[in-house]
């Protein structure tokens, strides 16, 4: 079984409000693309990775008016691939919602979320994603109320052979200082976007702490717009988002393979699955941001993973077509974990 997530820029824009495709010239949301271009790049992408399952990070829009479950099937469709179901969770307010594409020969899969539903004041512990929780981020005594803007997508998935398991679509929050203008400014807006990014991961560490304890396989994926040593800032708070999901030493643990060798750095060249255009420095900016976490039981299994960058990787760099098509299609690459579930 092959699972992948997969964070496609600005998907929303590439239809309209009943679902159809914009497969014209008009510009999408990616620098120099056009939606027909972007469109076509996608349906390569998503073809050659043949997934069972895709956990789609900036999934189409979702609202009154607007059905994004309808324009990914329909995308789905349109060029022939083997997931061809969609399901989304609770839709929010940022038109990048999350959502798992997938094959129903293959999988069943149900929006089951946990946790405790809460008002605006919000609670203590892990109440429910698209809740509030209340937590003390800068040990002032005094707590603070924080939401998802983007809630995960938790399902209770089963394979046709009856295999259980537990999957968990996230998009923490990004920590880029957005419309902050000045030294100071930049850096108040980085370090109040990072608390709150590493807040959601102590909430995420909460749910996946009670799934293990329960003995749930679990698999934990999407893009967490964050990881070992990637900003000066994370020197204040000790440790990265992605470090408080997977766990300490000695406590029940998640497992990504790209995750660890950033954190044991003891390589040079790391990992990558985003790339973005730098305008003022005039170059490219390498991050790993989007990963696949799984529970010991499902590591015992001995999946594959695997990052679909068209330059790192040899299969893609050689597939000219493949190659191109991710450099069109998105500003992230799929991540895909090869499973015997």
């Amino acid at each position: 079984m092959r699972l992948a997530t997969y964070n496609v820029e600005w998907f929303t824009n590439l239809f309209d409000d009943g679902g159809a495709m914009l497969a014209d010239a008009e510009w999408s949301g990616r620098r120099d693309i056009t939606r027909g271009d972007q469109l076509a790049a996608l349906g390569i992408v998503f073809t050659a990775l043949d997934a069972d399952a895709v956990m789609v990070i900036e999934a189409p829009d979702t609202h009154r008016r607007r059905d994004g479950v309808a324009a990914l099937e329909g995308f789905a469709a349109h060029f022939g691939l083997r997931a061809r179901r969609a399901i989304m969770g609770y839709a929010n307010d940022t038109q990048q919602e999350i959502a798992l594409l997938y094959d129903p020969d293959v999988i069943s899969a149900r929006h089951d979320p946990k946790g405790a539903e809460t008002g605006k004041r919000g609670a203590e512990g892990a109440p429910r994603f698209d809740g509030a929780m209340r937590i003390d981020l800068d040990i002032d005594n005094t707590q603070d109320v924080v939401r998802w803007s983007k809630p995960p997508l938790e399902l209770a998935v089963e394979t046709a052979g009856g295999a259980a398991f537990r999957m968990i679509g996230v998009h923490a929050k990004s920590k880029a200082p957005h419309g902050a203008k000045g030294r100071e400014a930049v850096m108040r807006a980085a370090i109040a976007n990072r608390r709150k990014q590493l807040a959601q991961c102590i909430w995420l560490r909460r749910r996946v702490e009670a799934h293990l304890a329960a003995g749930d396989p679990l698999i934990v994926l999407g893009d967490f717009n964050d990881g070992p040593g990637l900003d000066e800032y994370e020197q204040l708070f000790g440790r990265s988002g992605v470090e408080i999901v997977i766990g300490e030493a000695g406590a029940a643990q998640l497992y990504d393979p790209h995750a660890r060798r950033v954190i044991s750095r003891r390589i040079a060249a790391l990992p990558a699955t985003a790339r973005f255009w730098l305008p003022h420095e005039e170059r490219w900016l390498q991050a790993l941001l989007d990963y696949i976490m799984v529970s010991e039981d499902l590591r015992a299994l001995s999946p594959r993973w695997r990052i679909w960058h068209p330059f790192d990787d040899a299969a893609c760099y050689r597939a000219v077509e493949l190659r191109e098509a991710l450099l069109a299609a998105s500003d992230h690459f799929p991540v895909t974990l090869d499973i015997a579930l």
